[in-house]
Protein backbone atom coordinates (compact mmCIF):
# COMPACT_ATOMS: atom_id res chain seq x y z
CA UNK A 1 0.00 0.00 0.00
CA UNK A 2 3.03 2.58 0.90
CA UNK A 3 4.31 1.59 -2.75
CA UNK A 4 1.32 2.73 -4.01
CA UNK A 5 0.83 5.64 -2.44
CA UNK A 6 4.53 6.68 -3.50
CA UNK A 7 3.97 5.94 -7.13
CA UNK A 8 0.98 8.05 -6.89
CA UNK A 9 3.04 10.73 -5.76
CA UNK A 10 5.86 10.31 -7.38
CA UNK A 11 3.07 10.57 -10.88
CA UNK A 12 1.79 13.73 -9.35
CA UNK A 13 4.85 15.04 -9.51
CA UNK A 14 5.87 14.57 -12.95
CA UNK A 15 2.84 15.52 -14.04
CA UNK A 16 3.23 18.81 -12.00
CA UNK A 17 6.82 19.38 -13.51
CA UNK A 18 5.53 18.81 -17.32
CA UNK A 19 2.68 21.45 -16.18
CA UNK A 20 5.38 24.00 -15.20
CA UNK A 21 7.28 22.72 -17.98
CA UNK A 22 4.06 23.72 -20.70
CA UNK A 23 3.29 26.78 -19.05
CA UNK A 24 6.87 28.04 -19.21
CA UNK A 25 7.28 26.82 -22.97
CA UNK A 26 3.73 28.91 -23.46
CA UNK A 27 5.13 31.71 -21.32
CA UNK A 28 7.96 32.17 -24.13
CA UNK A 29 5.98 32.10 -27.22
CA UNK A 30 5.24 35.10 -28.97
CA UNK A 31 1.80 34.83 -29.50
CA UNK A 32 1.03 33.30 -26.07
CA UNK A 33 3.50 35.74 -23.51
CA UNK A 34 0.81 37.98 -22.84
CA UNK A 35 -1.43 35.95 -21.31
CA UNK A 36 -1.88 35.59 -17.61
CA UNK A 37 -0.96 33.27 -15.92
CA UNK A 38 -4.27 31.20 -15.02
CA UNK A 39 -4.69 31.67 -19.19
CA UNK A 40 -1.12 29.84 -19.30
CA UNK A 41 -2.49 27.31 -17.36
CA UNK A 42 -5.36 26.80 -18.97
CA UNK A 43 -3.97 26.76 -22.90
CA UNK A 44 -1.05 24.53 -21.23
CA UNK A 45 -3.62 22.46 -19.93
CA UNK A 46 -5.69 21.97 -23.60
CA UNK A 47 -2.19 21.21 -24.71
CA UNK A 48 -1.12 16.98 -25.68
CA UNK A 49 2.64 16.21 -26.99
CA UNK A 50 2.63 13.95 -29.67
CA UNK A 51 5.92 12.28 -30.92
CA UNK A 52 7.02 11.92 -34.38
CA UNK A 53 10.19 10.15 -35.91
CA UNK A 54 12.43 12.16 -38.98
CA UNK A 55 10.65 11.62 -41.90
CA UNK A 56 7.40 10.95 -40.60
CA UNK A 57 4.37 12.82 -41.77
CA UNK A 58 2.12 14.89 -39.58
CA UNK A 59 -0.34 16.25 -42.23
CA UNK A 60 -0.81 15.22 -45.15
CA UNK A 61 -1.76 17.85 -48.02
CA UNK A 62 -5.58 17.28 -48.70
CA UNK A 63 -6.10 16.56 -44.83
CA UNK A 64 -8.19 18.84 -42.55
CA UNK A 65 -6.35 19.27 -39.36
CA UNK A 66 -8.08 18.28 -36.10
CA UNK A 67 -5.88 20.48 -34.09
CA UNK A 68 -3.73 23.89 -33.55
CA UNK A 69 -0.15 22.80 -33.17
CA UNK A 70 2.81 24.51 -32.55
CA UNK A 71 6.13 22.65 -32.37
CA UNK A 72 7.88 22.18 -29.06
CA UNK A 73 11.18 20.13 -30.03
CA UNK A 74 12.51 19.58 -33.61
CA UNK A 75 12.20 20.79 -37.23
CA UNK A 76 9.61 20.21 -39.32
CA UNK A 77 8.73 21.49 -43.25
CA UNK A 78 5.90 22.43 -45.23
CA UNK A 79 6.39 21.34 -48.80
CA UNK A 80 4.02 20.70 -51.89
CA UNK A 81 4.79 18.25 -54.23
CA UNK A 82 4.73 18.91 -57.99
CA UNK A 83 2.89 16.80 -60.78
CA UNK A 84 5.92 15.30 -61.49
CA UNK A 85 6.82 13.76 -57.86
CA UNK A 86 9.34 16.74 -57.21
CA UNK A 87 8.75 18.37 -53.73
CA UNK A 88 9.08 22.01 -53.10
CA UNK A 89 9.55 23.16 -49.21
CA UNK A 90 7.35 26.13 -48.74
CA UNK A 91 9.19 26.38 -45.11
CA UNK A 92 11.11 25.27 -42.69
CA UNK A 93 9.89 25.33 -38.73
CA UNK A 94 11.64 24.89 -35.29
CA UNK A 95 10.82 25.38 -31.54
CA UNK A 96 8.63 27.88 -30.58
CA UNK A 97 6.49 28.14 -34.85
CA UNK A 98 3.06 26.96 -35.53
CA UNK A 99 1.98 25.51 -38.84
CA UNK A 100 -1.58 24.61 -40.49
CA UNK A 101 -2.92 27.67 -38.44
CA UNK A 102 -4.91 28.83 -42.02
CA UNK A 103 -6.96 25.27 -41.95
CA UNK A 104 -7.44 25.50 -38.30
CA UNK A 105 -9.64 28.41 -38.78
CA UNK A 106 -11.33 28.08 -42.12
CA UNK A 107 -11.79 24.28 -41.12
CA UNK A 108 -10.76 23.39 -44.90
CA UNK A 109 -8.13 20.72 -46.35
CA UNK A 110 -4.61 22.08 -45.99
CA UNK A 111 -2.86 23.19 -49.10
CA UNK A 112 0.40 21.58 -48.48
CA UNK A 113 2.13 18.74 -46.37
CA UNK A 114 4.22 18.78 -43.17
CA UNK A 115 7.13 16.33 -42.09
CA UNK A 116 9.45 16.20 -39.46
CA UNK A 117 12.93 16.96 -40.34
CA UNK A 118 14.52 14.77 -37.25
CA UNK A 119 12.73 13.97 -33.59
CA UNK A 120 9.78 16.02 -33.16
CA UNK A 121 7.13 16.76 -30.51
CA UNK A 122 4.66 18.92 -31.68
CA UNK A 123 1.99 20.13 -29.15
CA UNK A 124 -1.77 19.98 -30.29
CA UNK A 125 -4.57 21.58 -29.21
CA UNK A 126 -8.22 20.50 -30.64
CA UNK A 127 -9.44 22.82 -32.95
CA UNK A 128 -13.11 23.43 -31.34
CA UNK A 129 -11.05 24.28 -27.95
CA UNK A 130 -8.64 26.69 -29.03
CA UNK A 131 -10.85 28.37 -31.51
CA UNK A 132 -12.99 28.85 -28.22
CA UNK A 133 -10.07 29.81 -26.26
CA UNK A 134 -8.99 32.19 -29.21
CA UNK A 135 -12.55 34.05 -29.09
CA UNK A 136 -11.83 34.97 -25.27
CA UNK A 137 -8.08 36.01 -26.00
CA UNK A 138 -8.75 37.85 -29.08
CA UNK A 139 -4.98 39.57 -28.69
CA UNK A 140 -3.86 35.60 -29.97
CA UNK A 141 -6.16 35.71 -33.49
CA UNK A 142 -3.97 38.81 -33.63
CA UNK A 143 -1.08 37.84 -33.61
CA UNK A 144 -1.46 34.65 -35.63
CA UNK A 145 -2.90 37.14 -38.21
CA UNK A 146 0.34 38.51 -37.95
CA UNK A 147 2.53 35.16 -38.38
CA UNK A 148 0.66 34.24 -41.73
CA UNK A 149 1.01 38.07 -43.50
CA UNK A 150 4.26 37.48 -43.17
CA UNK A 151 4.12 34.12 -44.30
CA UNK A 152 2.39 35.20 -47.26
CA UNK A 153 4.66 38.11 -47.71
CA UNK A 154 7.61 35.52 -48.07
CA UNK A 155 5.89 33.23 -50.28
CA UNK A 156 5.31 35.80 -52.66
CA UNK A 157 8.86 37.41 -52.44
CA UNK A 158 9.97 33.58 -53.15
CA UNK A 159 7.38 32.96 -55.91
CA UNK A 160 9.03 36.23 -57.26
CA UNK A 161 12.26 34.80 -56.88
CA UNK A 162 11.68 31.82 -59.10
CA UNK A 163 10.88 33.38 -61.55
CA UNK A 164 13.26 35.91 -62.32
CA UNK A 165 16.21 35.26 -60.54
CA UNK A 166 19.02 32.80 -61.69
CA UNK A 167 19.85 29.77 -59.19
CA UNK A 168 22.88 30.99 -57.93
CA UNK A 169 20.60 34.11 -56.76
CA UNK A 170 17.99 31.88 -55.00
CA UNK A 171 19.91 29.87 -53.53
CA UNK A 172 22.38 32.28 -51.77
CA UNK A 173 18.69 33.96 -50.41
CA UNK A 174 17.73 30.46 -49.19
CA UNK A 175 21.06 30.62 -47.23
CA UNK A 176 20.75 34.16 -45.85
CA UNK A 177 17.29 32.91 -44.40
CA UNK A 178 17.89 29.68 -43.21
CA UNK A 179 20.74 31.94 -41.20
CA UNK A 180 18.64 34.56 -40.08
CA UNK A 181 16.84 31.74 -38.05
CA UNK A 182 19.22 29.23 -37.52
CA UNK A 183 23.10 31.32 -37.36
CA UNK A 184 25.66 30.29 -39.45
CA UNK A 185 25.77 26.65 -38.80
CA UNK A 186 22.87 25.08 -40.78
CA UNK A 187 22.15 21.79 -40.19
CA UNK A 188 20.55 20.90 -43.63
CA UNK A 189 21.23 18.75 -46.00
CA UNK A 190 22.13 19.65 -50.13
CA UNK A 191 18.67 17.97 -50.85
CA UNK A 192 16.72 20.15 -48.59
CA UNK A 193 18.08 23.19 -49.52
CA UNK A 194 17.76 22.25 -53.59
CA UNK A 195 13.75 21.40 -52.67
CA UNK A 196 14.16 25.10 -50.69
CA UNK A 197 15.71 27.12 -53.83
CA UNK A 198 13.19 24.89 -56.06
CA UNK A 199 16.05 23.30 -58.49
CA UNK A 200 17.62 20.09 -58.83
CA UNK A 201 20.43 18.36 -55.91
CA UNK A 202 22.49 18.39 -59.11
CA UNK A 203 22.62 22.25 -59.39
CA UNK A 204 22.16 22.82 -55.92
CA UNK A 205 25.85 20.88 -55.53
CA UNK A 206 27.13 22.58 -58.31
CA UNK A 207 26.59 26.04 -56.94
CA UNK A 208 27.31 24.78 -53.38
CA UNK A 209 31.11 24.21 -54.44
CA UNK A 210 31.35 27.52 -56.20
CA UNK A 211 30.56 29.04 -53.31
CA UNK A 212 32.91 26.44 -51.21
CA UNK A 213 35.30 26.90 -53.37
CA UNK A 214 35.51 30.91 -53.07
CA UNK A 215 35.82 30.76 -49.24
CA UNK A 216 31.94 32.01 -48.76
CA UNK A 217 30.13 28.64 -47.15
CA UNK A 218 32.07 25.29 -45.95
CA UNK A 219 29.69 22.18 -46.74
CA UNK A 220 30.00 19.04 -45.07
CA UNK A 221 27.47 16.39 -45.05
CA UNK A 222 24.08 17.32 -43.27
CA UNK A 223 25.43 20.76 -42.54
CA UNK A 224 26.16 23.96 -44.22
CA UNK A 225 28.21 26.76 -42.32
CA UNK A 226 28.60 30.13 -43.90
CA UNK A 227 31.92 31.57 -43.57
CA UNK A 228 31.17 35.01 -45.44
CA UNK A 229 27.44 36.52 -44.94
CA UNK A 230 28.99 40.17 -46.47
CA UNK A 231 29.94 38.07 -50.12
CA UNK A 232 26.58 36.28 -49.65
CA UNK A 233 24.71 39.02 -49.38
CA UNK A 234 26.20 40.53 -52.82
CA UNK A 235 25.62 37.03 -54.30
CA UNK A 236 21.95 37.43 -53.62
CA UNK A 237 21.52 40.34 -55.87
CA UNK A 238 24.57 41.06 -58.02
CA UNK A 239 26.17 39.46 -60.42
CA UNK A 240 26.90 35.62 -60.73
CA UNK A 241 30.65 33.80 -59.41
CA UNK A 242 33.04 33.59 -62.08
Amino acid sequence: MTELILAVQEKRGQYRLQSADLIGFFKRSPIFASLDEDELKKIAGLATPRHFKKGEFIILEGDTPPSFSIIQEGRVKVFKQSSSGKDFTVGVFHRGDTFGEIAVFDGKPCSASTQAMDEATILTIPREEFLSFVAQNPTIAIKIIGIIGERVKSAHDRLRDLTSDRVEQRLTKILLMLSSKCGPSLPFTKQEIADMTGTSMETAIRVMSRLKNSGIIHSTRGKTVILDEDKLQLLSSGPPLV
